[in-house]
């Protein structure tokens, strides 16, 4: 793949003249095989993601659903040896806690697992929301404020599902102390923190997400989760 090329085309709905898509079954089919091998990533391999392809990544998360199209997504990228390293200081007191946390017979599974990529992944990446942003003119946010946030993780996802398609893993690093996450990274008061990603190319592939390989947990389908009424 030539980095310098977009990974994906122009949006079909800036072209000047376009037909409607047709997303026929093969096309659906691979969609389905995205949504089934996205994985939270934790082993990375160290090759740099290169800055077009990160460029494209983050104008795909653009297309996310968002209250009011306010966007109120901020992604920051972490690049400073120092910031990383608080950063990661502040996932191994975390994440020391949550293991002193975990009762005895789930603590040495937790001990186990791998939580995080953040030695390994060439690029970290921090995603808030401005909860008043002045993009969308307040629109849907009257009684649901929280919608902000919500839009946010819509973009993580669109983020998420576009790494996957270029061939990247990301890994969400949830076991941090979010006050302590936007003293490292400076960004501007009452941004709201979302999560700290690890984005890089997946040092292994598997069928089976690793948390089900390990034990921890295993996957629910739809009919389980489902209340009617």
């Amino acid at each position: 793949m030539n980095a310098a090329a977009p990974i994906f085309d122009k949006p079909i709905i800036d072209r000047p003249v376009f037909d409607k898509p047709v997303f026929d079954a093969p096309f659906r089919a691979r969609l389905h095989d995205l949504f089934r091998w996205r994985r939270d990533v934790r082993h990375f391999r160290r090759d740099p993601v290169p800055a077009p392809l990160l460029a494209d990544l983050l104008e795909v998360a653009c297309l996310a659903p968002s209250v009011g199209l306010s966007q109120p997504w901020r992604f920051v990228t972490v690049e400073d040896a120092a910031r990383r390293d608080r950063i990661l200081a502040n996932f191994r007191a975390a994440n020391a806690a949550a293991l002193a946390a975990q009762p005895a017979e789930r603590s040495v599974l937790y001990a186990r697992l791998k939580l995080a990529g953040l030695e390994e992944a060439p690029c970290h990446l921090a995603v808030f929301a401005d909860p008043a942003p002045a993009q969308g003119h307040g629109l849907g946010r009257a009684t649901m404020p929280e919608t902000t946030a919500y839009s946010a993780v819509m973009a993580v996802h669109t983020l998420w599902l576009a790494a996957r398609a270029a061939g990247l893993g990301l890994g969400w690093v949830s076991i941090l102390d979010p006050p302590a996450v936007a003293a490292a990274l400076d960004v501007p008061a009452g941004w709201v923190f979302i999560g700290y990603f690890c984005l890089g190319y997946p040092a292994e592939e598997a069928e089976r997400p690793e948390l089900e390989r390990e034990g921890w947990e295993c996957r629910r389908g739809a009919e389980s989760l489902w209340l009617r009424r």
